[in-house]
């Protein structure tokens, strides 16, 4: 028997199709995340755990951070650095520069690719800073949605263990929540596993609300069956309802309308099914296809919670999925989180370090068992998970001591924020957050922490307002700071960390005071939030004027203001700041839209027909957002009762959805109505 190959970990490179990311949109996001979990929590079987962890730790903002929405559709080859791990058994690869994306895993013994790996890079709006994409493992930290730094690079390391072994290590500063949190990757060496540990450390001195989900892309396919141990789960659809439900089946067996939804191609409509498990020392998941084989994910007691999302197959879930990748690459999704759903957040406290490990490889159970009746099935799979050492692996690297581990090389440095952080706490004579373990040197701070520098030492620069900031803060930390240094751009910030805090009444004062030091367009843009928030629909337009007055070239902005407009039921002035827009920006998919909107407003049902029929392409649609098939609908349903004389009501509504369906192009609808 030939000797077992020692793990490796090399700096490497993917080529493939992507769209460019684009430039982040330079407007601090003030307003509401517009939670698309938002839920009741009074619904069907809610214990008081549950209760309060659903309530618990919502943001409003995803502020410090800005939205990252100026990608396109386009597709062109493109390099992404990649992190490789790999011995004589397993391979995995990790896009580094895109928030440490476990992006394949391989089982060399089989040859078998054990997730969904995405042929392209193809960003779409389906995380809490809009870019998202589909494929392979994605770590989430922050609060409920796609973690901030999905589509950022992390701190990326060489490791070497006490034993001689090589690891991996990913790391950053998570500036939502002010965490730290670690990723070591590792190749069991007895076992054809990789093995995940993750580090969560709350540096501050009060509790944190914390939130982490590993979410598990895997092929789709109608052989394949996930299973994990429970009978029951908490279902969470589009339509907003979160209730305890039977799993697998649904619907009522004595109808004969009882479907197993541990097949997803089974389901019409897109759905989460958090499982009720009960507390375990190694929980796990599995999505196992017809010869009983497939990828599991198994871990530590605290990752606690298990998943399973699915799109469903109704024609707009079909396209969802079209949407994300470039042919058919169907895919569904198995996680594994801290709480039970991801519609809840814990309570982490001061000074606490949360430490857990995950293993993910290859299940082999008997094929009869694993789509037999589920009890069977659970037991078969239970089978072919301890079949692969992984909950001895699990316990060995929980006992580890991590205390040895040296960082051999430095593969990536990501961003300054980590030693902005520590320069601010050496200023306010707290402990440092840099540790041996996740240092965050001084050389890493760029050009989005210079302001931030200069404020701490009181020295800052005078600044073109027509230049877009940087970056910003929420942490109540830098209030003071900000507050002891003078400028525009110093009451700019002073607006939106008050704003952060939801001093809504504090913001808009500092923001007056910015403008009165030097007009600038983003102090007025934010008055206009301010003014919305307010219900003044006319000062809020007003100071998108003045806004735009100083920011024509800022698409964002122009996109805000002429929604802002026909919000406001002034469609024909939205009309009139479209037709002043230069090309490039009429041309943008969200204006266009608007445009088609505000026509159907006014009455100009020939031009909103003639903008769908040439094609409205909004490059960063929401997920769940209803804009393209609503407007599609209304359209439809206007020119029936213009045509036949009638008004609009719910007859000649139902009749133009039942008549004229959305085309594919514009139909993104994840649940099918009765």
């Amino acid at each position: 028997m030939s000797a077992h190959t020692p793990t490796t970990v090399r700096l490497d490179e993917l080529v493939m199709p992507s769209a460019e990311l684009g430039e982040t949109n330079p407007l601090p996001p003030l307003g509401s995340s517009g939670d698309l979990h938002a839920t009741d929590v009074e619904g069907d079987g809610l214990d008081d755990e549950l209760r309060f962890g659903l309530t618990y730790g919502k943001v409003d903002t995803v502020l410090p951070y800005l939205l990252q929405d100026g990608y396109g559709r386009e597709l062109r080859a493109a390099r992404h650095p990649v992190a490789v791990l790999e011995d004589d058994r397993m391979r995995a690869e990790f896009l580094i520069g895109l928030g440490g994306r476990l992006w394949s895993l391989v089982d060399k013994r089989t040859g078998r690719e054990l997730l969904h790996r995405n042929p392209v890079f193809r960003p779409a709006n389906l995380a809490l800073r809009n870019a998202w994409f589909a494929g392979g493992v994605e770590w989430n930290l922050g609060t409920t949605g796609h973690w901030p730094l999905t589509c950022s690079p992390l701190h990326t390391v060489r490791v070497r263990r006490a034993d001689g072994t090589e690891a991996l290590r990913m790391y950053e500063y998570e500036r939502m929540r002010g965490l730290v949190v670690r990723i070591d990757a590792s190749l069991a060496p007895d076992a054809p596993l990789l093995v995940v540990s993750v580090t969560i450390t709350n540096p501050r001195s009060v509790e944190v609300p914390v939130y982490w989900w590993s979410n598990i892309a895997v092929p789709e396919r109608d052989d394949v069956r996930v299973i994990t141990p429970a009978d029951s789960a908490y279902r969470f659809g589009y339509e907003g309802v979160l209730s305890r439900v039977p799993f697998p089946q649904a619907g009522d067996p004595a109808a004969d309308g009882a479907i197993d939804r541990s097949y997803t191609t089974r389901s019409t409509d897109a759905a989460d099914y958090f499982f009720e498990l009960d507390r375990a020392r190694t929980p796990w998941i599995t999505a196992l296809d017809e010869t009983g084989s497939g990828l599991f994910q198994a871990s530590t007691a605290r990752l606690r919670g298990r998943k399973l999302f699915f799109w469903g197959t109704g024609a707009g879930s079909a396209h969802w999925q079209r949407w994300l990748t470039e042919g058919e690459h169907p895919y569904l999704e198995i996680q594994a989180g801290l709480a039970r759903t991801q519609l809840e957040h814990l309570p982490m406290p001061a000074g606490a370090e949360w430490t857990w490990s995950e293993a993910y490889g290859l299940a082999e159970g008997d094929a009869g068992s694993v789509h037999s009746a589920w009890q069977q099935a659970v037991g078969a799979a239970a089978e072919a998970v301890a079949r692969t050492s992984a909950p001895e692996v699990l316990a060995r690297e929980d006992a580890r001591d991590d205390s040895g581990d040296r960082i051999e090389e430095v593969l990536q440095r990501a961003s300054g924020w980590g030693a902005l952080e520590d320069a601010r706490r050496a200023r306010a004579g707290e402990p440092s957050l840099s540790s041996a373990a996740t240092p965050f040197p001084a050389s890493d701070l760029g050009p989005e922490q210079e302001w931030w520098v200069g404020a701490l030492q009181q020295r800052i620069a005078d600044v073109d307002p027509l230049a877009a900031p940087l970056s910003y803060q929420a942490d109540q930390a830098w209030a003071p700071i900000v507050a002891a240094n003078d400028g525009w751009l110093a009451r700019l910030h002073e607006g939106a960390i008050a704003a952060a805090q939801g001093r809504w009444g504090s913001a808009a004062d500092a923001w007056r005071e910015s403008i009165e030091q030097r007009d600038n367009g983003w102090a007025w843009r934010n008055l206009a939030l301010a003014a919305m928030r307010d219900g003044d629909g006319d000062t809020a337009a007003d100071a998108y004027s003045r806004a735009r007055a100083h920011l024509p070239h800022v698409l964002q902005l122009s996109i805000e203001a002429s929604g802002q407009l026909l919000a406001a039921d002034r469609a024909s002035d939205s009309l009139t700041l479209i037709a002043g827009l230069d090309a490039g920006q009429r041309a943008n998919g969200r204006i266009r839209f608007i445009e088609a909107r505000a026509s159907l407003a006014v009455g100009d049902i020939e031009r909103c027909g003639a903008l769908l029929d040439q094609g409205i392409e909004i490059a960063d649609l929401k997920e769940g957002e209803s804009s393209l098939d609503g407007l599609w609908l209304d359209y439809q349903t206007t020119r029936l009762a213009a045509e036949e004389g009638v008004p609009i009501d719910d007859a000649v509504r139902e009749r133009a959805s039942r008549g004229f369906p959305p085309p594919e192009r514009y139909d993104f609808r994840m649940r099918v109505e009765d």
